[in-house]
């Protein structure tokens, strides 16, 4: 296998806030698999197909990461979508420290991933903690 078979590859965007494999972008690969390389014994050679599946299973799992990202990012908007047509309406549930809060919704905000009602009582009321919405 030549070396410029590799490096015709495209890089793969990272995915922020991973660790592992997500923080590791091509580049970083190849420069591992060109070291394993140089440092083969010329003798005993490694098996290049062992090679080519530690890539494709490095792009399989950037890919799978990048799906899970877009996955997050269309919950959060259909959550957005959804609390927006709430606004207006009288809602209850229970707050992020399990109080009874009510009131109407006047403003909706994302706050780490998820949609947040802000009422008129001052009070905020995560989307998923909803229990009853009315006409307000």
């Amino acid at each position: 296998m030549s070396a410029g078979a590799i490096t015709g590859a495209g890089p793969i965007p990272a995915t922020p806030g991973g660790g592992g494999f997500a923080a590791m972008k091509t580049e970083d690969f190849l420069r591992v698999l060109l070291s394993e390389l140089s440092n083969q014994d010329p003798f005993a050679p490694q098996d290049s197909t062992a090679l080519l599946q530690q890539l494709s299973s490095l792009r399989n799992i950037e890919s799978q990461l990048s799906l899970q990202e877009q996955l997050q990012n269309l919950v959060i908007h259909n959550q957005i979508a959804f609390a927006g047509g709430m606004i207006g309406k009288q809602v209850e549930g229970l707050s992020e420290s399990n109080d009874n809060v009510q009131g109407i919704v006047t403003s909706v905000r994302v706050q780490e991933g998820s949609a947040i009602l802000e009422l008129d009582t001052g009070q905020a009321l995560p989307i998923d903690r909803v229990t009853l919405i009315a006409e307000g």
